[in-house]
């Protein structure tokens, strides 16, 4: 191998819950990163159930959420194994892996985040080097610990104009990148977490492809403006991130009902409202931008949000701007957070401080992550 590159694993089961997206990809000397393979591995369903029941206080739950960190780490390193056999590298050509675990809590303010991983077992099972707990440092500093790629895209996906790069996961997130100047970015609102969970309640499908079932439907007007302004969070100023500790599904429930009782002559199909949670994503979208980045000439779209054609539509129609995949920019949509791990593991093996005070709001940048040795 060449001597002037390294080589990382990056792995990602984001909000969602829907998979593992993992990629192996070597570095320059400066961080440039070039994808060799991409893997992507389902969750069992019981699995998928058990890690969306963490989200809130249960019975058992420290016992359960060991065992579920465990057994989500096994399928971290299968996805390992499925990397390595594509590209046809052993584990020593391997300078590290990141991998960021799925989130169940995230509250900053109280000064915690919680990711269920077990590090050490993937160091063990793979017999590389992992680098994980990425949020804790920036947290500890008085940031918002989230979100956590907005370096990533700064060095991927710079421009000769003021961009976005929109995240479109669970929860939606930002960067703003202008030449310049500092990247900054944070959390807009939910993206697709609110979606799947009505599809999942109403079709029995974990997620609405394409968009679909939401064309179906009307968007509510007046739903839609009661639901962004009886969250007092999408009016507050970044920094900020979010995510399934506010908005699941007892938030959706609760302003459902209480729409529902000040307007009893109103009536809305299941559909009408999926159309209504999509014109939320969009609009949300939309009133950041303009609040935080107003000069910005177009989006780069990535994550699973990334192949709804009728979310892209309207986020294009909400915001004015051209709305295109990464692809253009040569990260293919559902590779970019992955390969962010990858880059968060460079950053941290080179001592690059990727907790960004412009991003986070910490009193100082950090070099995020830990390092668990093979």
């Amino acid at each position: 191998m060449n001597s002037s590159v390294s080589t990382y694993i990056g792995l990602m089961s984001g909000t969602s819950t829907d998979g593992i997206d993992g990629v192996l990809a070597q570095f320059s000397a400066t961080g440039k990163p070039s994808v060799i393979a991409s893997t992507f591995l389902a969750l069992p369903e019981s699995l998928r159930h058990e890690l969306l029941a963490l989200n809130q206080s249960g019975p058992d739950e420290l016992v359960r959420a060991a065992l579920a960190a465990n057994h989500l780490t096994t399928h971290y390193a299968d996805a390992c194994k499925r990397l390595l056999a594509k590209s046809g590298l052993d584990a020593t050509n391997i300078k590290a892996i990141g991998a960021h675990g799925q989130t169940v809590r995230h509250n900053p303010g109280a000064g915690y985040t919680l990711q269920l991983n077990a590090p050490a077992l993937l160091a063990e099972l793979t017999g590389i080097n992992v680098i994980a707990d990425f949020r804790t440092r920036d947290v500890a500093a008085g940031g918002q610990g989230a979100p956590l790629v907005p370096a990533f895209h700064a060095a991927v996906f710079h421009h000769h104009t003021p961009r976005i790069v929109l995240n479109l996961g669970g929860m939606a997130n930002i960067s703003v990148l202008a030449p310049g100047e500092p990247v900054r970015g944070f959390d807009t609102g939910p993206a697709n977490v609110l979606l799947d969970l009505w599809c999942e309640r109403h079709t029995g499908q974990t997620y609405d492809k394409n968009g679909a079932w939401a064309a179906s439907g009307t968007a509510s007007p007046e739903l839609l403006d009661f639901l962004l302004h009886s969250e007092p969070w999408f009016a507050s100023p970044p920094p900020k991130s979010t995510g399934r500790d506010l908005f699941n599904a007892t938030w959706l429930d609760e302003r459902l009902t209480a729409w529902q009782s000040a307007q009893p002559a109103a009536t809305l199909a299941p559909a009408d409202i999926q159309a209504t949670l999509l014109a939320l994503t969009a609009q949300s979208v939309a009133d950041a931008i303009q609040h935080e980045a107003p000069h910005s000439k177009d989006i780069l779209v990535c994550g699973g949000g990334a192949f709804n054609t009728c979310l892209t539509q309207a986020l294009a129609k909400a915001t004015g701007l051209p709305v295109v995949p990464t692809d253009a920019a040569g990260v293919p949509v559902q590779m970019v957070e992955a390969l962010a791990f990858a880059w968060l593991a460079w950053a941290y093996d080179n001592n690059h401080p990727a907790g960004l005070p412009s991003v986070t709001g910490a009193r100082k940048a950090t070099v995020l992550g830990c390092l668990y040795k093979a």
